[in-house]
């Protein structure tokens, strides 16, 4: 398939690069391989009720797997390959770097340990440095999606097409959950990596195939000055000018530092409270969340485009007071024993904090040249991730092990481990040290839940903040 150029690049734009029905075809390509990097990168939580007991890790380990393990590569890589692909064909940048992280994330599932002369190195090793080499894949997909989309669609639909391109952030968690949770339970976590991440490598090659490179610039307005590309340097002195990029930035990195945080270990949760297999809790719980937090990203890109010509600053003030409104959902969750009121706070917790997506990408292309957008996606992605999704499974981790401990001490059982209470190990405990761990092995985390989610609210603030600079900064009208 290739793109019509009948458009002309002084109508650019107006109409966007190509046909429309190419521009929704490439559109949709690109959702496809966001999916994927979202089912790859969320699969290792819907895994964890049976994993996590079978390498027999503490919460810490397990939120450094699914955070900081993954995030620190992934944002270190992910500014010189936004910088390369300012420069080179970013097809074919994401087409390698989607067939990289797919074949890694399908080599998580035969991590085990193994011995090397004299060292054995175990299997928790294994499945770290494979979450790592997931991280350096998907780094090469979000800065060149992101200016791909920049240069076919116009700024009157860029924010509708970012928002459904955002949609892949939920519809690829709620995808791993629908279908990593049952094949977890079927044939055990192994092969869900095997079976999930083995089909982006025909994705990849697909999208080399059939999906054409725009010019850089195409729809911006007419007398634009278009460079080839700028120095890093320069780039950040346009995103230091530039207070709403960076206001935009810290509200999202808030969001991704409770969301990451909190989808890591929401199965966890749910199996440890309401005694869910990985399979129930993925289906009956995660899913639901997903798809309402799918709705509420492409809701909010489309209602900010319609209210935008009287309310230019609504793809800022829409996401905050959602965040804000999401807290009290998400501690009526997390505070219910209850599982379908859980399941309900969940789902309209999603729904309303999920679209910064929308605003997080609109603004941080908007306000900054075409030569710098794939670099303003690099380096809001560097600090969303590496604090974000970095440090927030991290904390959630850190902070249930410490409640853990403390609970316990009380309790007067010091000696029990969070590995004790997990799986067949907890069976072998007295009765009387088994009635704790049905206490305080649901609760450490759940308090730890209940207090990252009220960070929402932070965030939220920092989108109004956004607003008073939004206009000024604004490039793309």
């Amino acid at each position: 398939m290739t793109a019509s150029t009948d458009t002309p690049a002084a109508d650019g734009h107006i109409k966007g690069f190509g046909t429309r029905g190419y521009r929704t075809y490439v559109l949709n390509v690109l959702l496809i391989i966001y999916i994927l990097n979202f089912i790859d990168r969320s699969l290792l939580s819907v895994v964890s009720p049976q994993m996590k007991p079978e390498l027999g890790i503490s919460d810490t380990a397990f939120g450094l797997l699914t955070g900081f393990g993954f995030a620190l590569l992934y944002t270190l890589v992910g500014i010189p390959l936004a910088q390369f692909s300012e420069r080179r064909n970013r097809v074919t940048i994401m087409a390698v770097c989607v067939a990289l992280w797919s074949i890694m994330t399908a080599l998580c599932g035969l991590s085990a340990e193994i011995t090397i002369g004299s060292v054995t190195i175990g299997a928790f090793w294994i499945l770290l440095a494979c979450r790592v080499g997931v991280g350096i894949g998907e780094a090469g997909c979000t800065p060149p999606a992101n200016s791909l989309i920049a240069d076919y669609f116009p700024p009157v639909s860029r924010s509708t097409a970012l928002g459904y391109y955002a949609m892949g952030v939920t519809l690829g968690g709620m995808l791993a959950n629908l279908l990593g949770g049952p094949i977890t339970d079927a044939f055990g976590w192994r092969i869900a990596f095997l079976v999930l991440g083995l089909p982006g490598v025909l994705v990849a090659i697909l999208f080399k195939m059939t999906v054409k490179e725009p010019p850089r610039g195409y729809t911006d307005p007419p007398g634009t000055v278009r460079r080839a590309s700028v120095p890093f340097s320069e780039g950040l002195k346009e995103l230091a000018s530039k207070p709403s990029w960076w206001t935009n930035a810290i509200a999202a990195t808030f969001a991704a530092f409770c969301g990451y945080g909190i989808n890591s270990f929401q199965s966890l949760f749910v199996n440890r409270t309401f005694g869910l297999t990985a399979g129930e809790a993925a289906v009956w719980i995660n899913v639901p969340a997903a798809l309402a937090g799918s709705v509420g990203a492409l809701a909010t890109g489309w209602l900010a485009e319609r209210l935008s010509k009287r309310y230019p600053n609504a793809i800022a003030w829409l996401p905050g007071y959602g965040m804000i409104l999401s807290v009290p959902f998400y501690v009526l969750a997390f505070s219910t024993d209850n599982l379908w009121i859980c399941a309900i706070g969940l789902c309209l917790g999603g729904l309303s904090k999920y679209g910064y997506l929308a605003a997080q990408y609109t603004i941080g292309q908007g306000v900054v040249s075409a030569q710098v957008r794939a670099v303003s996606t690099a380096v809001m992605l560097f600090v969303i991730n590496l604090i974000g999704y970095g440090f927030g499974p991290l904390f959630i981790g850190a902070l249930s092990d410490g409640l853990f401990k403390g609970m316990v001490t009380d309790l007067g059982a010091p000696e029990l481990t969070r590995k004790a209470c997990e799986g067949a190990a907890r069976a072998a405990l007295s009765p009387e040290l088994q009635a704790v761990c049905g206490t305080v092995h649901p609760e450490s985390l759940q308090n730890a839940l209940l207090i990252t989610s009220l960070l929402y609210a932070v965030g939220g603030c920092f989108f109004l903040l956004t607003c008073r600079w939004l206009q000024r900064d604004m490039v793309s009208k």
